[in-house]
């Protein structure tokens, strides 16, 4: 058999560690390990009944054809609805690009307009994909550090600094994954005024978990806030999050229309279209009921509550209280240099996170894999019961080391 030579740029692209934490989890839940998977950014909510019903609905009607490549009108409208509704947005249809899930809205922008020698900002701790997408589409990725005395936001002077001629993009993500930190109205502005002042400088703005947000945030988005980067910004969303639809993979942006014709061409030319019945899904979802997110939310903020509270109570922990998303980002600074009961030398967030789930038998994600260290990210999109068993087990962890 001939030897298989793989691409340059895939030797340059990491596989996705929060991926790999979860396949980790339940191959050992397979071997009977009673192991409590925190890794996954999935809620542990259902897709609601009346868009598994609207679904189930266009099958029967027979709705399995191919639509336009970049979604069918009925969609496309229901989303210029949602963005006039919730972001006082106005986009045509034709300025609506929906495809096979949110990170695939951002690698086929990436594709459609980077070039050898572009950089994008990637602001630290970042979502594991970005950087990757960011190369595998010919661009190189500038670290943005922010600072947990800051509540890991950006700092415009900071911002200022990172921006080169090179600049194509800045990646903006409020809620954040993985800190949970959102902007409000003037934090953000403070931003957009950076980028105003640099011409050459898209924004593209990944606002997945604008539903999931607590103590009365009201949830902005760039060009919402800024007009004048109206044409300069991508409005990234999707309906994995808040509408519980991980699994059914659509994501969706509006945008100025050449960037959005770009986006098509490579769609047309990848994956031809996104599922059609999970399109008709979506279009259930946005139109519909929304009056289940209330509910959720408090559910996640109880959570949220608890997790914070009790991760400050381990010894060497430190965790700061999150705005949205189902996130929290604690520090493990303290338990840096110490030992763990099996004898692990803890130098590091990754031999921190490989040493309770060898322990303890809960799995998290390292903060390296963010590009912040060191901490870990927990998600708290599970039931509320795993949860405190989890930080039980995490304080017994922590407690434990010499």
């Amino acid at each position: 058999m001939a030897d298989l030579t793989l691409s340059k740029t895939l030797s340059r692209v990491n596989p996705s560690p929060t991926l790999a934490v979860t396949q980790k989890a339940r191959e050992l839940k397979a071997q009977g390990v009673d192991v409590i998977g925190l890794g996954s950014g999935e809620p542990d909510f259902d897709t609601p009944d009346h868009v598994k019903e609207a679904a189930i609905a266009a099958i029967r009607r027979g709705e399995t054809k191919y639509t336009a490549a970049d979604g069918m009108p009925e969609l496309k409208q229901a989303i210029v609805d949602k963005f006039k509704r919730d972001n006082d947005l106005i986009y045509t249809p034709e300025q609506v690009s929906v495809t096979s899930g949110g990170k695939y809205t951002i690698f086929a922008a990436f594709m459609a307009t980077l070039n050898p020698g572009d950089e994008v900002i990637v602001p630290a701790p970042y979502w594991v994909s970005y950087p990757d997408m960011v190369t595998l589409a010919g661009g190189t990725p500038v670290f943005l550090e922010t600072r947990a005395e800051d509540d890991f936001r950006i700092m415009p002077e900071a911002l200022e600094k990172a921006i080169t001629p090179k600049t194509r993009w800045l990646i903006f993500n409020s809620p954040s994954n993985p800190s949970g930190v959102a902007y409000d109205a003037p934090q953000l502005q403070a931003l957009t005024d950076v980028i105003k002042r640099h011409g050459h400088v898209w924004v593209l703005t990944d606002d997945m978990y604008e539903h999931i947000v607590y103590d009365d945030f009201e949830f902005v988005t760039p060009a919402q806030v800024e007009p004048a980067l109206y044409d300069r910004t991508m409005t990234m969303n999707g309906m994995s999050k808040a509408y519980a639809m991980t699994g059914w993979r659509i994501g969706y942006a509006g945008g100025p229309l050449d960037l959005i014709n770009g986006m098509r061409k490579v769609i047309s030319q990848s994956t031809t279209n996104p599922c059609s019945i999970s399109q008709w899904a979506s279009v259930a979802a946005l139109n519909g009921d929304h009056s289940f997110l209330k509910e959720r939310n408090d559910t996640f903020k109880a959570r949220r509550d608890m997790v914070v509270a009790m991760l400050n109570e381990a010894e060497g922990l430190e965790c700061r209280t999150p705005d949205g998303a189902f996130y929290v980002y604690p520090s493990c600074a303290d338990c840096i240099g110490k030992t763990a009961k099996n004898g692990t030398k803890i130098d590091s967030d990754e031999d921190f996170a490989a040493a309770l789930l060898e322990e303890e038998s809960v799995a998290v994600v390292f903060g390296a894999a963010f590009g912040l260290s060191p901490f870990f990210r927990i998600s708290y999109a599970t039931d509320t019961e795993s949860l405190r068993d989890a930080c039980t087990r995490i304080q017994r962890f922590c407690g434990n080391l010499d």
